[in-house]
């Protein structure tokens, strides 16, 4: 198995895990918080995608999808490039509403589909490749790459939960 091969897979499995978060979800489920300061399944999965193309688009010196694919008028919060929802507060995790379900899970395939195109052409020097001198030491694409996947499962999970939550609670 290659090094593009393993990325790929993890790439893979976080958006199988999106899927079972979202399939058949209404919104109502989907900005269910099982506590009034929690993150609701549409701020988990639109996180770990805003992460995924922030970063993905970053390393591939590419325009995000956000914007270039127009996602960013369709989920009524801050639109601006840079916000990826890191350090959000309670309020602003509850403005994250796509007008349609479809849109999230719509928005995150779009993303997955181009960050497995980038890894297509990865290789160990690429992999080696600086992108950030302002850490010590310096961060490569590798690194940058594991980074976005401990971030994206540990956010896809969350979102699993909570859906399990979301069937027990609200009637369906």
């Amino acid at each position: 198995m290659t090094s593009s091969e393993l990325l790929a897979d993890a790439f893979t499995r976080i958006h199988g895990a999106v899927s079972a978060a979202t399939e058949d979800l209404r919104l109502e489920e989907a900005g269910f918080r099982p506590d009034p300061d929690a993150n609701s399944i549409a701020w988990l999965v639109w996180h770990l995608t805003r992460v995924q193309d922030d970063h993905v688009a970053e390393i591939a010196g590419e325009e995000q999808e956000w914007v270039r694919g127009g996602w960013n008028t369709r989920f009524g919060t801050d639109t601006a490039v840079s916000n990826t929802g890191y350090g959000h507060t309670s309020a602003q995790v509850a403005e994250v509403r796509p007008d349609r379900i479809v849109d999230l899970a719509g928005y995150h395939d779009v993303v997955y589909r181009r960050s497995l195109e980038y890894l297509a052409g990865v290789d160990a020097e690429e992999l080696d490749r600086i992108i950030d001198r302002s850490y010590d030491p310096p961060v490569s694409v590798g690194v940058r790459l594991v980074s976005v996947i401990s971030d994206n499962i540990q956010h896809a999970g969350q979102a699993r939960y909570v859906r399990g939550i979301v069937e027990r609670v609200l009637p369906g």
